[in-house]
């Protein structure tokens, strides 16, 4: 949901790496944005960054491919959806066809954000 608060960030990454993100992102019925925006919250809400960083070998690091890498930010998106709906917390999605964003919540309700 677009806010006048809102603000644009740059960033710059790797071509291969965000074209393979926003398929990954897409899967999960969202965007870039959304996903950044859930990192970033996530992050805040911990103090922290919300996964191991070390130079020391850690199970995340040079070691794992991409896929691995892919494969493990998948499972841990999902399993925070899951512990949100669980919750009876909505969850964040993008509508492909009509691109844009929506809350879907645990009574079966979707609610379309405003862009």
């Amino acid at each position: 949901m677009k806010t006048k608060n809102d603000v644009q960030l740059t960033i710059r990454v790797d071509k291969e790496l965000k074209e393979s993100a926003e398929i990954l992102f897409s899967q999960l019925g969202m965007n870039m944005s959304t996903a950044l925006n859930i990192f970033l919250r996530k992050a805040v809400n911990e103090g922290a960054i919300p996964f191991a960083v070390s130079a020391k070998h850690s199970g995340f690091g040079a070691d794992l491919s991409p896929e691995d890498v892919t494969s493990m930010f998948t499972a841990v998106v999902q399993r925070e959806i899951a512990k949100n709906q669980q919750n009876g917390y909505p969850v964040a999605r993008y509508d492909r066809d009509t691109k844009q964003a929506y809350l879907k919540y645990s009574d079966g309700r979707t609610e379309y954000v405003n862009g």
